[in-house]
């Protein structure tokens, strides 16, 4: 069947229409019982019309009608009624010349004396053969009407599809670029200070410049770090749901291995949700690790705190020591804290204390989903 439709569809519309003119005139010869000067004219015109019933569906219609007076059922109007069914769109106008085919087959002629029973008769006969090419016609415009407004489904659909695989994209992007600096900046962020601090008090040339190459490349891979952090969050928007990361159970570890005095305390119920113990222990990392970059020989505090339904934590430095060595930052890390309060509908404060050391605060609901 579609293989049908194909050939037909590859058949040219100059060569149908030519056709169904050769099929009006034959049908018109064998049937046509007024075969004076005028009604053969009339016949012939309105046969020839057929080649521009495309163009002109409702005039080659009228053009067509006088035949119907002439012949049973003729092939010509029926033609050109069907193509003025499939074309157009007023049922008003179908309808009168589905009425006005049926006059012109039911009117006797030439005119005479008129039997009103059977007139009617023909009147009925000739309307329902009318209706059938109208229909015809309303059914393949309504079947094209169908198949379009199903292609625009189809690329509607299409284009939901391809934002979606972008919003997922940009999602995995904004997550990808969070989690390479508070995981990979951190690691090399201490592999740095830990290196910096070596090279001060190495005492052998040797480990000196070994200290001092370990240190070098740690800063490098941060400036690298840094540029593709910028380029993810460029391109990957606003994150959104996190993977599976270190919860409060590792703050301890943590602390212990972060290459700093600080001193864990406080408690949190076991009813804290798991996007918000991440959130905290996010925010001791970072808050940690700008404590070893920006304040070296400085202490810290953390404290874990509940008030009412929110939950928190606070990293408090004193003043550093010595002079920080001049460690690249990505700029990153607090807006990326920033970032998880505001998804969990919590906040981040974060300033200097009158001591002149900082303080990190982050609250957030105790539970969150």
């Amino acid at each position: 069947m579609s293989r049908a439709r194909e050939l037909w569809k590859r058949v040219p519309a100059p060569v149908i229409d030519l056709a169904l003119v050769a099929v009006a005139a034959v049908d018109v010869w064998l049937n046509m019982w007024d075969t004076t000067r005028a009604g053969v004219a009339l016949a012939a015109v309105g046969c020839a019309a057929l080649a521009f019933r495309r163009r002109f569906p409702l005039g080659v219609f009228l053009l067509t009608v006088p035949i119907a007076l002439m012949q049973e059922v003729p092939v010509a109007v029926l033609v050109a009624l069907f193509t003025l069914a499939e074309r157009s769109r007023n049922r008003r106008l179908l309808a009168v010349c589905a009425a006005l085919t049926a006059v012109a087959g039911s009117v006797p002629w030439p005119l005479a004396e008129v039997d009103r029973t059977m007139t009617l008769v023909f009147f009925v006969y000739g309307l329902a053969t009318a209706a059938a090419p109208v229909l015809f016609g309303q059914l393949l415009q309504t079947h094209r009407d169908l198949a379009g407004r199903l292609v625009e489904i189809e690329e509607a659909r299409e284009h939901e599809r391809a934002l979606h695989a972008q919003a997922v994209l940009a999602r995995e992007r904004a997550q990808l670029a969070r989690e390479m600096h508070d995981v990979v900046s951190h690691q090399v962020s201490l592999i740095a200070v830990r290196a910096g601090a070596l090279q001060v008090a190495a005492k052998d040339a040797d480990a000196k410049e070994a200290a001092r190459t370990i240190r070098s490349l740690s800063v490098t891979t941060l400036d690298e770090l840094r540029t593709m952090v910028t380029l993810l969050r460029a391109s990957g928007g606003h994150a959104t749901e996190l993977t599976p990361q270190p919860t409060l159970a590792d703050l301890r570890k943590l602390v212990e291995s972060s290459g700093t005095h600080v001193e864990l305390t406080g408690e949190l119920p076991p009813a804290v949700g798991t996007p918000a113990q991440r959130a905290l222990y996010r925010t001791v990392q970072e808050a940690l690790t700008n404590v070893r970059k920006h304040a070296p020989g400085a202490t810290a505090c953390v404290e874990l705190w509940q008030d009412g339904d929110d939950v928190g934590v606070t990293v408090t430095n004193t003043p550093p020591t010595r002079p920080s060595l001049p460690l690249p930052g990505s700029q990153q890390g607090l807006v990326g804290l920033r970032e998880r309060a505001e998804i969990l509908h919590g906040t981040l404060e974060t300033g200097p204390t009158t001591e002149g050391g900082y303080r990190v605060r982050l609250r957030v609901p105790l539970s969150t989903d």
